[in-house]
């Protein structure tokens, strides 16, 4: 009697373990619009291993284009799979079997495309880019554009010459992935419409780890949760472009929540012009540089109960000379900072928060800030600061706050100062100090735009 297509992929998947068959059976049948069920296209039906790398692309491409015009899923068994070049058309999904379903990129442009399509899924498969060159108009070894609802979800991906995965104008979601080794970034999104980048490991990679930029400045929505990043570079250097573990870029209306973000280059979480952010909840060791740095064009930020252990500085919320304004710092911890940065730096490293514009710091503790605890303006770069009820221990100056001419209002009240023994509050004129400590009785009030009450020094 002729074996069934069905019995046949059982029979291979019984090699793979009892764990293989099951994953098989959940993802063996797609639904049919009258209602019934279709089989999934298994890769081993295509024999797409042996033979010359183009015979093996070709086996493949062929799989998926059947896959994706019957709506039925690709499956490909355990084993070994060597490709370039494959397109992946609407609705098309690749699964295999975790850790032992391998896709090996052979060169000559990049491994996965699509474009302009609505959804296509990867699930469940290891891909190598075996540091092959990638071609010149390609930027990554996945390489996505206008893909309205993009999953990728317990891959690894490994390898990539350039980015790992590059998506320009997508929506979906990457999670439980990991991903190592890239030349460029793990992830790179561009464009994206309500990305969701969660739960992915991120590790290894030349001059990035997770980057959600725009061309121009405009509403984003991405949300980066729950990620764990480690071990970023700065290979092409720069002052801060490379080098950071999270880095939004003109994204607007983004949460970085919740994410462990270690020995990175520069900073453990970057936003540089992106508006109404949110960095929440993080955990940011070993930062190069700064370890969250709010910068240039941004209207409205919120940095909340962050620990940071181990940088140059701990958070900064900067550049009102270019429109930087408004947020809350509140509820961080900031500790173990250096005098030591990649760079030279003209006000210098060792500084436990920075803030200049229409900014509340309230209730954070800093301890171990080498050179100042706050910096509270640059210049005449000062507008509506409010710092109260923070902690602020063992640094050498407690607050710098700038009084040079044109600074704006500041109120500072009710912090604990412990061992500063530069001073707790202290004028500054750009990088100049100007004044004694405006912390004790009545010292602040030459300064008639500065409140410096009820602090507590010991």
């Amino acid at each position: 009697m002729k074996e069934s297509p069905l019995t046949s992929r059982r029979d291979l998947l019984r090699l793979a373990g009892a764990s293989a068959f099951a994953l098989m059976a959940s993802r063996s049948f797609a639904t049919t619009r009258d209602g019934g069920l279709r089989c999934a296209i298994d890769a081993a039906d295509y024999q797409p291993t042996p033979g010359a790398p183009d015979r093996k692309r070709v086996s493949l491409q062929k799989m998926i284009d059947q896959a994706a015009a019957e709506n039925a899923p690709v499956f490909l068994p355990p084993g070994t799979y060597k490709a370039s070049n494959l397109v992946l058309r609407e609705n098309t999904r690749i699964t295999g079997v975790p850790g032992v379903s391998r896709i090996v990129y052979t060169g000559g442009g990049n491994l996965f495309s699509a474009e302009k399509v609505k959804h296509i899924e990867l699930s469940n498969i290891i891909i190598d880019g075996q540091n092959r060159s990638l071609g010149d108009d390609t930027g990554g070894l996945l390489q996505f554009t206008g893909v309205a609802k993009v999953i990728i979800d317990n891959c690894e991906i490994a390898n990539s010459r350039k980015h790992a995965v590059r998506l320009e104008r997508c929506g979906g979601r990457i999670t439980g992935s990991r991903i190592s080794g890239s030349g460029q970034s793990g992830i790179y999104a561009v464009e994206s419409d309500a990305l969701s980048i969660t739960g992915n490991e991120v590790f290894d990679c030349g001059n990035g780890g997770i980057l959600v930029h725009r061309w121009t400045k405009a509403a984003d929505n991405s949300v980066v949760n729950g990620n764990r990043i480690y071990r970023i570079k700065a290979n092409d250097g720069g002052t801060g472009q490379n080098g950071n573990g999270i880095n939004i870029f003109r994204a607007d209306n983004v949460m970085v929540a919740n994410n462990h973000v270690s020995d990175c280059a520069f900073t453990a979480i970057r936003a540089n012009s992106a508006s109404d952010i949110q960095i929440t909840g993080n955990q940011c060791q070993r930062s190069g540089e700064t370890a969250v740095y709010v910068e240039f064009e941004f209207v409205g930020a919120v940095v909340s109960n962050n620990l940071v252990d181990g940088a140059a500085n701990g958070i900064s919320i900067a550049n009102f000379d270019q429109g930087g304004r408004l947020a809350s710092v509140t509820g961080n911890v900031v500790r173990n900072l250096t005098l030591k940065g990649p760079y030279e730096h003209e006000v210098g490293f060792g500084i436990g928060i920075a803030a200049e514009a229409d900014t509340l710091v309230s209730a954070n503790i800093i301890e171990g800030a080498p050179r100042r605890g706050m910096q509270l303006g640059w210049g005449p770069y000062l507008r509506n600061l409010v710092v109260t009820g923070n902690i602020i221990r063992k640094a050498s100056i407690g607050c710098a706050v700038s009084v040079a001419e044109g600074a704006g209002t500041a109120v500072i009240t009710d912090n604990v100062f412990q061992e500063t023994p530069g001073g707790a509050v202290l004028g500054f004129e750009w990088d100049r100090k100007v004044s004694g400590d405006l912390a004790t009785a009545g010292a602040a009030s030459r300064f008639a735009q500065l409140t410096v009450e009820r602090n507590r020094i010991s």
